[in-house]
């Protein structure tokens, strides 16, 4: 039942000790708040490591040519390794490889329409790297396997590409002359995460043939069929051991052939954000710790300062029961006050930095699909768990009320002769 006297008297109680009761709240408030920006900003950061990993596919790994560093069966070191179209095929047939592409660089190439002309990189490749690179289609289609087998002359050009040379004009079914060799545009991409999108891609057929490529490839593009550190290093060490055989190398030879498993930098990285949250964690509930001894320390200097006052009261005849649901009432609701304040103020805190960082996202994606530069995020989505806010401002409130309870069921114990001497 509501008893308003009771109330009246912990308001007036309150009201008498100011510095006493902002002391107390503000420990509360503070330990709630900054385990929500610790926790935010870890999942922050988190979010943001993990959003540029997505910019290409997870389990994408590259493989390009080096030169041998160690001898043999026989060869001396310094063997440059040189690709070919059946390296691809190759690697391949290896157990756990997903799509692949062989790719052959032309580098920079000169692009030309009407007037407009510009040098741009030229990325020759096979239907599979839109997959590895997450290439996102504006418009059109990307290269596809007729284009491969029928050797077609078609590209894909970057908006950057698109916007220097066709301005406000369509693109799509033109012919551009790429280094004096006309290619009908199919397609236009940009690269998730590239401040630049100046790449072109065509077909890696095409370019061997037209622009003496031969058979020679640069590098492999491939996905890899792992979701474990383990399973995906046993993947890149049969595919050392693959090329190793067909160049002749030793497949330790880590100078023989470059290798970038995307899916191992992942996991690591993930593993060591993982270790920050723990980190994060221990601080957030050392400081929820350190509300917790202040506001005990508080309230056993309430108790000794009322020492005297609950002597009269039980001298009158007022019950230990009562006398201790006074005080645990008065530290639940400081705790409980304080409590949401720090909630909502650190929850608010990182809701708003969420919504400028959204904003800030959507206006780059607003300037990269018009030619501007996008740049990777660092900072993503740094926002609580709702239940693990309430949970710790819970944990706080229990807290209180067992800080207020212990030293007032001491004090409540005291016969009233013995309270009343009390200096």
């Amino acid at each position: 039942m509501f008893d308003i006297d009771k109330w009246q008297e912990i308001f007036a109680t309150i009201k008498k000790n100011k510095m006493r009761t902002f002391l107390t709240g503000f420990s509360v408030a503070w330990g709630i708040f900054m385990l929500m920006i610790l926790l935010g900003s870890g999942n922050g950061l988190s979010n943001g490591v993990a959003n540029n990993f997505m910019n290409d596919a997870v389990n994408a790994m590259w493989i390009w040519r080096g030169e041998t560093t160690i001898p043999y069966e026989g060869m001396k070191s310094g063997r440059p390794i040189q690709f070919h179209n059946d390296d691809q095929e190759i690697v391949q047939k290896v157990p756990g490889v997903g799509v692949s592409s062989g790719r052959y660089f032309m580098g920079n190439t000169r692009y030309s329409y009407l007037k407009e002309s510009g040098e741009y990189t030229t990325i020759t490749c096979q239907p599979a790297l839109k997959d590895v690179e997450n290439l996102i289609l504006n418009e059109g289609r990307f290269i596809n396997d007729l284009d491969i087998i029928q050797k077609r002359k078609v590209v894909v050009i970057g908006a950057d590409i698109k916007t220097a040379l066709f301005k406000d004009s369509v693109a799509l079914g033109e012919y551009v002359n790429v280094n004096m060799v006309p290619f009908k545009v199919v397609g236009i991409c940009s690269e998730p995460g590239s401040t630049q999108n100046r790449n072109a891609y065509m077909p890696l057929s095409t370019a061997q043939m037209i622009f003496s490529g031969s058979n020679k490839l640069h590098n492999l593009a491939l996905t890899i069929n792992a979701t474990t550190l383990e399973e995906s290093q046993a993947i890149e060490e049969q595919i050392r051991n693959a090329l190793g055989k067909q160049h002749k190398f030793d497949p330790k030879d880590e100078g023989a052939i470059g290798l970038y498993n995307k899916l191992e930098n992942y996991i690591q990285t993930m593993k060591i954000f993982q270790a920050i949250k723990i980190f994060i964690w221990i601080i957030g509930i050392g400081t929820l710790i350190a509300g917790i001894v202040g506001v005990s320390n508080i309230m056993l200097i309430v108790v000794k300062e009322r020492t005297k006052e609950i002597g009269i009261r039980k001298a009158i005849g007022a019950s230990p029961s009562s006398v201790i649901g006074l005080i645990l009432l008065e530290s639940i609701m400081i705790t409980t006050i304080a409590g949401y304040i720090g909630l909502v103020l650190g929850t608010g805190l990182m809701e708003m930095i969420n919504y400028f960082m959204v904003q800030g996202a959507d206006a780059a994606a607003a300037a990269a699909a018009n030619g501007g530069e996008r740049g990777e995020s660092i900072f993503l989505n740094p926002t609580v768990d709702i239940n693990i806010a309430v949970y710790s401002t819970l944990l706080l409130i229990v807290a209180g009320a067992i800080a207020g309870y212990i030293p007032a069921k001491r004090a409540a114990s005291i016969k009233p002769i013995v309270a009343l001497r009390d200096e």
